[in-house]
This record gives C-alpha cells, sequence and structure tokens, in this order.
C-alpha cells in the first residue's frame, strides 16, 4: 500500500470544478495583484479567525517580517522566539537586523514554555513570537500577561495553525498580531505562496498594508521603506474556495488523529511511540501529527521502504544553525527542543485518508518494533 505523507491532488480531485472557475474567472478579469479578490479573502479571513482586520501578503515568511517592520523592531533590538520551528520564525528577526533570543520549548506541546520567559527578557527585548507548533496554540494567556507587564508586543507565528484556537478564540486573534502562510502543505493551502497577517490594531493593519506596497499609500509617494509582499488575486481566488471546506478538512485531520490514538494503544505501542497531546483548553487542528519514536531514523527508513511518507520537523534546532553560531548558544542550551529534534516523526494525516491506509501505518510501525 502506498501513502504518502501529503496528498494535494485527492483534495484538488473533491473541488476540482470550483477551483478551475475561480481561476478562469479570475484570468476573465485581468487583474492578478491584489484588487477585489484580495480583500474578499482578507474580509473572509477576518470573520474566521475573528479578528477585526487582515491583510494578505506574498508569503508566511513575510507577514512575520512585516510584521515586525510595524512593530518599528530594527537593528540591536531583540526578540523572544523558540529554537524548535521552521526557519522563517527566526529568520525574520534577523532581516532586520534584531537578535532572535531562544527559550526552551514545553516536551508535551513543542509549544513556547512560559515559565522561561522571563529569564530571557533584557532592555533590548521589544516582542515575543510564540510559534502554534503542528497546529496547536501556545499557552498565550500566561505569554499575554508577561508581555503586557514587561510593555512587549506578540506576534503568534500562527502559519501551521489557520483554525486552531485557545479557550475558544482562534488563532490569529490572541495576540496582537498573527500570521500564517498558505503554502500549499499547510491546512489551508493555496497553489504557490501566500500568507496573511490578522490583528484588531488598526494602526498596525494600516501599516502592514503600506510596507507591503514598498511603504506607499498613494502610488509613487511612499512613506517608508517597505518591500514587495503582495498577495496576487488568483492565489486569493483558489484560497476564497477552498476556505469554505476548511472546517471539513479540519474535522478530517482530527477524526484520523483519534483514530491514530485508539490504534496505537490497541496495537501495545505507547512504549514505544509517544503520542501528540493535546494541551488543556486548546483546539488541535493537526497540520502535522507528530510523535516522538524510539530509534527514529531507523523506523522512518523501514516506513519509506513499505510505501508510507513521514517527515522530520525539525532535525536542528535553530540554535544549531550554522548561520546563528555567533549568538553564542551551544548544544545542550535547549535540551528539550534538542531532544525533540532527535525523537519527532510527522505521519500522514490529511482528511482524505482512508480508515485501511491509517490501519497500515500502525501495523507496519508495530511491525518495525516487534522486529526491533
Amino acid at each position: 500500500m502506498n501513502v504518502p505523507l501529503l496528498d494535494l491532488k485527492a483534495q484538488y480531485r473533491s473541488i476540482r470544478s470550483e477551483i478551475l472557475a475561480a481561476i478562469e474567472a479570475t484570468c476573465e478579469e485581468q487583474g492578478f495583484v491584489l484588487g477585489p479578490r484580495v480583500a474578499a479573502l482578507e474580509q473572509a479571513v477576518a470573520t474566521y479567525v475573528g479578528s477585526a482586520y487582515a491583510v494578505g501578503v506574498a508569503s508566511g515568511s513575510d507577514a512575520l517580517l512585516l510584521s515586525l517592520m510595524a512593530m518599528g523592531v530594527k537593528a540591536g533590538d531583540e526578540v523572544i522566539t523558540v529554537p524548535f520551528t521552521f526557519f522563517a520564525t527566526a529568520g525574520a528577526i534577523s532581516r532586520l537586523g534584531a537578535k532572535p533570543v531562544f527559550v526552551d520549548i514545553k516536551a508535551e506541546t513543542f509549544t513556547m514554555d512560559p515559565d522561561l520567559i522571563e529569564r530571557a527578557i533584557t532592555p533590548r527585548t521589544k516582542a515575543i513570537i510564540p510559534v502554534h507548533l503542528f497546529g496547536q496554540c501556545a499557552e498565550m494567556e500566561a505569554i499575554n500577561e508577561i508581555a503586557k507587564r514587561r510593555g512587549l508586543r506578540v506576534i503568534e507565528d500562527a502559519c501551521q495553525a489557520i483554525g486552531a484556537a485557545r479557550h475558544h478564540i482562534r488563532a490569529g486573534a490572541l495576540g496582537d498580531i498573527g500570521c500564517f502562510s498558505f503554502f500549499p502543505s499547510k491546512n489551508l493551502g493555496g497553489f504557490g505562496d501566500g500568507g496573511m497577517v490578522t490583528t484588531n490594531d488598526q494602526a498596525l493593519a494600516d501599516s502592514i498594508a503600506m510596507l507591503r506596497v514598498h511603504g506607499s499609500k498613494v502610488r509613487y509617494v511612499h512613506e517608508a521603506v517597505g518591500i514587495n509582499s503582495r498577495l496576487d488575486a488568483l492565489q486569493a481566488a483558489v484560497l476564497s474556495v477552498k476556505l469554505r471546506y476548511l472546517d471539513r478538512w479540519t474535522e478530517g485531520r482530527r477524526t484520523n488523529a483519534a483514530r491514530y490514538e485508539q490504534w496505537f494503544k490497541e496495537a501495545g505501542l505507547d512504549d514505544r511511540v509517544v503520542l501528540p497531546k493535546t494541551e488543556t483548553g486548546n483546539f488541535h487542528v493537526f497540520n502535522q501529527f507528530t510523535i516522538r519514536a524510539q530509534k527514529r531514523d531507523e523506523l522512518r527508513a523501514y516506513l519509506k521502504d513499505k510505501g508510507i511518507g513521514t517527515e522530520v520537523y525539525y532535525p536542528l534546532p535553530m540554535h544549531l544553525q550554522n548561520c546563528y553560531r555567533d549568538l553564542g548558544y551551544r548544544k545542550g542550551a535547549f535540551p528539550v527542543a534538542e531532544r525533540a529534534s532527535e525523537e519527532v516523526l510527522s505521519l500522514p494525516i490529511y482528511a482524505e485518508l482512508t480508515e485501511d491506509q491509517l490501519s497500515y501505518v500502525v501495523q507496519t510501525i508495530g511491525e518495525f518494533y516487534r522486529r526491533h
């Protein structure tokens, strides 16, 4: 049996006619950059997230960068984030000449440990970027309390977490700003790059809308040095169709996660595999179903041989990347993140998986551990 890590073709087949109609209509309009289709998607995402404003940008990476720019982060400033994340989280900080300051994650959820934030704050700290990793929100009430007390801004890296919630408030409406990615592998994925920033702060929304078009409100008049980071209308057309199905796909992912949990326990694999834990108060959308596995690399190779796709997110924490040597961190600085990087393995979780495919994944993992 073949079980790919992600099967975008299966998703596309289910909505093909709607997608092609939306693309054709956009082509007939011949308006491809920003415009009414992007504005409509911005309004739809703001409504979905529960924020007052949403601003479409070219990628999730740019969403992070523009958010920091709008908050006035500059060279010499510090921004607190986690070492166990995709590079864009720290990279956006560095691109402005600011310094990423890392704090470790919680072992159970892979999200920022709020208990470690205070000791990382210095007079140069300007903001905190918690990451809602793998589709689960960080402990935002604790993070927000620290930020408010210390006069800091909070940017949610929600690039993997559209639809996730904490205490019934959705990701993107929990901090000062939320950043989303529409990379094709996300739960809401486009046909290329794309991103969105959400906020309840009109001044921040207006600033990001200006900065995404080279710092211009009026054509050829520039208020600031911005960048070119505009969401295009074709992506907005595709995403507007897909957004209507997002909750259905999310429930499919959650159902598959529940099946995995049941079947792993029934197979007696609890002592070899640590399943994802959902924090109390969280609504998990499972952008990834990430286990901790003994003999992870051997297991991954075995699954590949059996036709099962997997991925390791992330094999090398940020503080151990070559480009961050000058930050002065050494191996052992963030033991929870380092251990996670050695143990995590993401399994197929998308909504279109069949029960037979899910069962095959669990059975094959069971076979591996019986032989090892």
